[in-house]
């Protein structure tokens, strides 16, 4: 299993790019001057968490989320966030505890469930993991991360009947069509349908970014994973 194709959630406000860059530097040089007096607001402070923590420097994003979890010790989406960030960096520890407070404080946070199974499929508890995508999709039926990721988990146990039935309800919503394509089309190349996998993964790049875009990583890496995957099959038609 690779734990780069689950799709995590952050419940983050986003801002335009240039404008997070922006404050991310001004946020970092007013921290390193006096942490005590930060007057950023807490939206400016989620924004420039994401983006750190999209650029790799994990400790700063956690660091910008303590503060926000220190004003607002009882907000269910600063935990989440904070969870998702010590996954990302390895810390999956503190990342299972807080997204346990999260769902602790908000029960009803799907973004919340979604990440937890996230953390339990990458342990190998397939079974817990399902579940709880289960409880993501029943809270937010439209949630297409939950739907891509609970496919990924049964196209894992092998039942790829199940997986693809997954991505198909998945696509009825318009998003993310390229993460889709791409891993139903893993689903059907390991089940034996090549010529069903070739199409979706040539769909699927015609949607993923390149590696030089530094806005959508997850994308990155999944067209970098289905170019692989698809020089193995075509490797495989050919001998």
């Amino acid at each position: 299993m690779n734990i780069h194709s689950f799709l995590a959630d952050d419940d983050q406000q986003s801002n335009q790019y240039k404008y997070v860059l922006n404050t991310t530097s001004k946020l970092k040089e007013q921290r390193k001057s006096d942490r005590s007096k930060c007057s950023f607001g807490d939206s400016d402070l989620r924004s420039c968490a994401l983006r750190l923590a999209q650029q790799g420097d994990y400790a700063e994003a956690i660091a910008l989320l303590t503060q926000l979890i220190c004003r607002h010790p009882h907000n269910a989406v600063d935990y989440n966030n904070r969870g998702l960030i010590y996954f990302q960096s390895g810390e999956r520890q503190k990342a299972l505890s807080d997204y346990n407070t999260a769902l602790k404080l908000n029960p009803y946070l799907a973004s919340a469930y979604n990440n937890r199974a996230n953390y339990y499929a990458a342990c190998g508890e397939l079974a817990v993991a399902l579940a709880d995508y289960d409880q993501a999709i029943d809270l937010k039926p439209h949630h297409v991360r939950a739907w891509i990721n609970r496919g990924i988990t049964w196209r894992d146990l092998g039942q790829y009947e199940v997986a693809i039935e997954n991505f198909e309800v998945a696509l009825l919503f318009g998003q993310l069509e390229g993460h889709i394509w791409a891993e139903r089309g893993r689903t059907y190349h390991l089940w034996g349908d090549w010529n069903c996998a070739i199409a979706d993964y040539r769909r699927a790049l015609t949607q993923l970014p390149y590696m030089d875009n530094d806005k959508d990583i997850p994308g990155c890496r999944l067209r970098l994973q289905l170019e692989n995957w698809l020089d193995e099959l075509l490797s495989q038609s050919a001998s």
